[in-house]
């Protein structure tokens, strides 16, 4: 489907007796910020998890980049970059180092070049022969994100990206994400709680915790774009 990153239709997932997914529905349009908000125990990450392919579902289609998670999950994985809760750099090496190692890992041509293009994007050119030991939480964060952007994947999954961060490293990171999605990046956010310090950042869908939004018969389902 034209314009659309990912659609998901009817997704159920059960653990044992407990039914975590029940009928969950939402399209993200791309290059768009979508954003998962509920309470703990909601389903956010089975969520997350199911569309980057690291859980199967029990019921229902979820569609990335016109790829189906359950029939085409390589495919899928190429299309997609999972950053997760707490930023999953190597503190030995340098910035430019771990940018460099990832290139690689993907197989990409000219890996310093692709690494010194994405510390200028995101600001850590002055830290790049740094260790990342001493980074501050937000450079910490940001480098992750470059990490995950290595090979310019189509969609972007961030799982609590600020979590741990004080309110400037939050600031930071809603500025990343901004960014990315002005570049036609699709962005999926599983943030922690309210989305604070994201005033300026347009989110075009939601969930609300406890509550059914949409006129299915889901737990968890999405809204309706903000006006």
């Amino acid at each position: 489907m034209q314009n659309v990153a990912i659609q998901v239709k009817d997704l159920q997932k059960s653990y044992k007796k407990l039914n975590v997914l029940q009928g969950v529905n939402f399209t993200v349009e791309q290059g768009s910020i979508f954003a998962l908000l509920g309470s703990n125990g909601a389903g956010k990450t089975t969520i997350v998890k199911i569309l980057a392919t690291l859980l199967k579902q029990d019921g229902g289609t979820a569609i990335v980049n016109g790829f189906d998670v359950a029939s085409q999950p390589d495919y899928v994985r190429q299309s997609l970059s999972l950053t997760g809760q707490f930023a999953a750099v190597d503190e030995i090496l340098t910035g430019q180092e771990n940018l460099i190692m990832i290139a690689r890992l993907r197989h990409l041509k000219h890996p310093r070049q692709v690494a010194d293009e994405l510390l200028t994007r995101f600001g850590l050119t002055d830290a790049a022969n740094r260790r990342v030991s001493t980074y501050s939480g937000g450079m910490r964060r940001r480098l992750d994100l470059a990490m995950s952007l290595v090979g310019t994947p189509p969609i972007l999954f961030l799982d609590e990206p600020t979590t741990g961060l004080d309110p400037e490293g939050r600031l930071e990171v809603w500025k990343v994400v901004k960014e990315l999605a002005d570049s036609g990046t699709t962005v999926f956010l599983n943030p922690q709680g309210v989305v604070n310090g994201a005033n300026s950042v347009p989110i075009t869908s939601q969930v609300a915790p406890g509550e059914i939004i949409t006129t299915n018969a889901g737990r968890f389902s999405a809204s309706e774009p903000r006006p």
